[in-house]
């Protein structure tokens, strides 16, 4: 592997180990304030309408600037944000804390872009499917040791450590980015993108039909994702009395098999099936393990559902930056790719605040199927994106 891909990696671990180790345990910290569920989702979901709005900056920032100020500052705000949720009193110290992390957000499409700068095109999504499985590996990791830093009993855990953990994993990767990671977007890069690009997110989703058919497809997945996540911790709790420890180990089951999809198996699949037909298989995977989460009957069939919308997830998400970053020039790539996270982005505001009123309205299995009726069509957007591009 390339020294700079190796660091890239690297910094993608620990920067989603951070971020991991607080997925479980946010639901559990505000109902632990006297929180009730369809208001907790809503907190989670304010990270993402911050990063939301803040993305497409980010994006063009490293574009003018270059991806390492980028990174740099999104890893400086997020040791901010944990720092604030140590210290969290009450649920507004919580959500001040999400809402911060969530407007310095710029390192997930600042890393895909720096990804993308240095791989050549026949190889560009081979590339984002590594970065993606560092992504995993973050994930993977650090969703079963918020749970076993926090422990079982949802009444006695201890938030504190988690988050004191992810402030240093935070400061090492800014510090990886500081001392090892060099530069991949060139002052010649810089300038050109100065006098070319124009218009915001929505003006380059107007002008280019399949990026913005991919922008809606990976919003509708990336919605049943958000829902999942948001839901998933209270949802547990009620059906089996689960705390963070045994949460963040379910979690795990989705993790991990995204992590193997991602780092190997797509680098087999995407040369033989296309990155479209992968994405789709992707898709109709995880509609499939949504289902089976709602009307499973029991703790294996909840593995099991959880475990194929993992793979369904490996499978999209690589296959569908890669056809993103294939809609934007070397100058404009940051650019592209905020614009396309931002669809993501969406979906995990959306998400949050549709899945908690779902559940206490409609009952624990109406989220998930909400998120499976909703994901379907994504099959059918990736089909015409192909079609518009051919």
């Amino acid at each position: 592997m390339p020294r700079r891909l190796a660091a890239l990696f690297v910094f993608c671990v620990m920067d989603t180990l951070g971020f991991g180790l607080l997925v479980p345990l946010v639901p559990y910290m505000a109902e632990r304030f006297g929180t009730a569920p369809q208001f907790i989702t809503p907190i989670l979901g304010s990270y993402s309408l911050c990063q939301l709005l803040a993305a497409p900056y980010w994006g063009r920032l490293s574009d003018r600037y270059g991806r390492r100020p980028i990174l740099m500052s999104s890893m400086a705000g997020a040791c901010v944000s944990y720092a604030l949720l140590a210290l969290a009193g009450n649920v507004w110290w919580l959500l001040l804390s999400r809402m911060l992390a969530g407007c310095m957000a710029g390192n997930i499409a600042a890393a895909f872009a720096y990804a993308s700068d240095i791989s050549v095109t026949e190889r560009r999504t081979a590339t984002l499917g590594l970065v993606g499985a560092a992504i995993g590996i973050g994930f993977t990791l650090g969703q079963p040791l918020g749970g076993l830093l926090a422990g079982p009993d949802p009444a006695r855990a201890d938030f504190v450590r988690p988050a004191l953990v992810s402030m240093t994993t935070s400061i090492l990767a800014l510090l990886l980015v500081r001392f090892v990671l060099p530069e991949s977007h060139d002052a010649a890069h810089r300038a050109e993108h100065r006098h070319r690009l124009r218009g915001g997110a929505l003006s380059l989703l107007r002008g280019r039909p399949s990026l913005a058919r991919l922008c809606g497809a990976t919003l509708l997945v990336t919605y049943s994702q958000s829902v999942l996540e948001s839901i998933f911790a209270i949802w547990a709790l009620h059906r089996y009395g689960f705390g963070p420890r045994p949460v963040g180990f379910l979690l795990f089951a989705v993790a991990l098999p995204a992590l193997l999809m991602q780092g190997g198996a797509v680098r087999v699949l995407a040369p033989r099936l296309g990155e479209v037909r992968l994405a789709r298989l992707g898709v109709l995977l995880y509609v499939a393990g949504v289902l089976t989460l709602a009307l499973g009957p029991s703790l294996p069939f909840t593995v099991a559902a959880l475990l194929m919308c993992g793979l369904g997830l490996g499978a999209y998400n690589p296959s569908a930056f890669a056809l993103a970053s294939l809609q934007a020039s070397s100058a404009e790539r940051g650019a592209v790719l905020g614009a396309y996270a931002s669809s993501a982005s969406l979906a995990r505001v959306i998400g949050p605040f549709t899945s908690g009123p779902a559940y206490a309205q409609f009952g624990s299995s109406a989220p998930f199927m909400l998120g499976a009726l909703l994901t379907l069509p994504a099959a059918w957007l990736l089909r015409r994106a192909a079609s518009a591009r051919a």
